[in-house]
């Protein structure tokens, strides 16, 4: 029956089609994908589940989400005609195995965690397990951990282990997660884990992302961790409690496209390490106490597309470091990090810059007309300098950028007067002092033509020789001893 039925299927197919040989050739090799479709699904209907697995899959949702759920009669098949939302299966030497477990409510119908939510060791009896994820499942009304042992069970198929969200997972990492020798990827975000990050991490030889974002941890970065994980791809270890140096060893870190360490505590110069990171396209270490300048290593890091240091005690300057270099550069963030010195006409050969913030240094000079020119450029931030001069922006530059060029508190720094009637003028910039001068004085001499005319008596005057400033009761003696003088000399 199933044959004829393919047979069916191809014959409806061909009829649609154009009837040339090659047609019929492409349509003849689609026969074999669709035997092969329909005896599969008749198999996999079919195919039992080994019942171990089966009954330890019941019991350990069960203890996530309620004694009420009973799932051997929601889901006697949950491999096949009756799945379970977040539970994926894999079909091997005739039986069907668990290889992807997702509690927590992600999608619609999802399975929920009860506030008594607790992590169950039937899990580690999924021999062929592959991905084990927990969102927002254990809350603070019955903390938990994350177990110590039995991780080796799960070592030969364990590819990727999350924990999100969970504010009632407590603890620290168990170092025997460093069993798990086939994980690619361990994200352990916005829990409430502690402690120090333990250096079993780095036997993770094979992990391609590792993010434990949004925790308590404290303590160093393991050497280990820098050092061993080649083949890491993402590093987001940002908002938590970390401190210390960063590792020399963080340049044996070759794939690495993304390393988030912001907001932590850490400290010390930039390794030179660092500049081995050429695939890097993400480098986020704002907020923590860096010190010592930008590495001349950073130059090196071709890729990079996002350089963000803003808010560390970083110092030195902008005028030694190769900026022509960072040909991908799109974001710059380098606000408040001590910087002296001027701003060099390098950083206008970014052709791919975005966004530039130096804003809250100690930078001075004038700010070259140059940066206007960058073509992608839509963000300037230049408040809290020690910038002089003019800001010879051109009123379409202003009208772009809006709100994203800043440039107040910078006490000698001024505008020029072509874009004040546009209404398009920098926020908390004054006017050039020696426009405003020039304004003034053509005022005043364009009042004294005016009333040239109407002073001709005092022009007479003084070509007489008298002052024109005469008035008053001196006016009066002038006229008594001019009048008989002139008397005189008609006579």
């Amino acid at each position: 029956m199933l044959l004829y039925e393919c047979f069916f299927l191809l014959k409806f197919v061909i009829s649609k089609l154009p009837m040339r040989k090659s047609t019929v050739v492409q349509a003849l090799l689609i026969l074999p994908l669709l035997t092969f479709h329909v005896f599969s699904q008749q198999e996999g209907s079919t195919a039992p589940m080994e019942k171990t697995e089966q009954e330890a899959l019941y019991l350990a949702i069960q203890s996530f989400v309620g004694k009420w759920w009973n799932g051997s009669e929601l889901y006697p098949d949950p491999c096949g005609w009756t799945p379970i939302q977040g539970v994926s299966c894999d079909f091997l030497d005739g039986l069907w195995y668990i290889t992807v477990l997702d509690i927590g409510p992600v999608l619609e119908n999802s399975l929920e965690c009860t506030q008594d939510a607790k992590f169950s060791p039937l899990l580690f009896k999924f021999k062929h397990l592959k991905s084990l994820c927990f969102f927002n499942c254990f809350s603070p009304h019955q903390p938990t951990t994350i177990p110590s042992s039995n991780w080796e069970k799960l070592a030969g198929s364990l590819e990727t282990l999350v924990f999100r969200s969970n504010q009632g997972l407590i603890g620290e990492i168990p170092a025997s997660l460093g069993q798990l020798t086939n994980l690619k990827s361990l994200v352990l975000v916005e829990n409430s884990l502690a402690g120090m990050l333990p250096r079993e991490l780095g036997s993770l030889v094979h992990l391609k992302r590792l993010v434990l974002t949004g925790n308590r941890f404290s303590g160093q970065i393991p050497v280990s961790l820098a050092g061993n994980l080649s083949e890491l791809l993402i590093l987001d270890l940002s908002r938590n409690n970390l401190s210390g140096p960063l590792p020399s060893s963080f340049g044996g870190l070759t794939s690495l496209l993304t390393l988030d360490l912001s907001n932590n505590t850490l400290e010390g110069s930039l390794p030179s390490g660092l500049g081995e990171l050429r695939n890097l396209t993400l480098l986020d270490l704002r907020n923590n106490n860096f010190s010592g300048g930008l590495t001349h290593s950073l130059q090196s890091m071709t890729s990079i597309q996002d350089m963000l240091l803003s808010n560390n005690p970083l110092g030195g300057n902008l005028m030694e470091f190769g900026w022509e270099n960072l040909r991908n550069l799109t974001t710059l963030d380098l606000s408040n990090t001590g910087l002296t010195g001027v701003i060099p006409d390098s950083i206008s050969s970014l052709k791919t810059l975005r966004s530039l913030a130096l804003d809250n240094n100690h930078l001075s000079g004038s700010v070259s007309p140059k940066l206007a020119t960058l073509p992608s450029l839509g963000a300037l931030y230049l408040s809290g300098n020690n910038l002089t001069g003019e800001l010879e922006f051109s009123e379409g530059f202003y009208k772009r950028m809006g709100g994203r060029f800043t440039s107040w508190n910078n006490p000698n720094l001024c505008y020029n007067s072509e874009v004040m009637s546009t209404g398009h003028v920098p926020v908390g910039v004054e006017r050039c002092k020696h426009e405003q001068e020039n304004s003034v004085y053509n005022s005043s001499t364009e009042n004294i033509v005016s009333s040239g005319s109407s002073n001709q008596n005092s022009g007479l005057l003084a070509s007489f020789g008298f002052s024109a400033c005469i008035n008053g009761f001196w006016w009066v003696i002038v006229v008594q001893e001019l009048v008989p003088l002139l008397l005189l000399i008609l006579l």
